[in-house]
């Protein structure tokens, strides 16, 4: 994000005004939506495992969670204290570093969630 913030645009063809975030014409811009998305009542939580191009570290992946950025976050810092584990806000959903998934479960179905997988 940084290298874009360095960069001014020169020429476009694009109509209108490009968006800081994404890149993206305003009209077009993926940040804005994905940040307002709203978070259903009762929301539907899946979990994984993935060991694949991590150097065989395993990592707990919480995905199918509402794209919304401050939901999000207060997610992850959630499931960060609870596991005390680190972890991160990607954008299919939260990264956790270890195989942390009955942690994780538990977590989330006491907060209401549908948990699956």
């Amino acid at each position: 994000m940084k290298e874009r913030d360095n960069v001014r645009m020169v020429y476009s063809s694009a109509a209108g005004q490009i968006c800081r975030g994404c890149g993206q014409p305003e009209r077009g811009c993926r940040c804005a939506a994905a940040a307002s998305e709203p978070v259903p009542a009762r929301p539907t939580a899946k979990l994984r495992m993935e060991k694949k191009g991590r150097g065989g570290k395993t990592v707990t992946v919480v995905y199918g969670l509402p794209q919304n950025a401050e939901f999000l976050k207060e997610l992850s810092q959630e499931l960060k204290r609870a596991c005390g584990t680190g972890g991160t806000v990607v954008e299919g959903g939260v990264e956790l570093q270890g195989d942390l998934r009955p942690r994780v479960r538990d977590v989330l179905a006491q907060r209401g969630y549908i948990v699956k997988g």
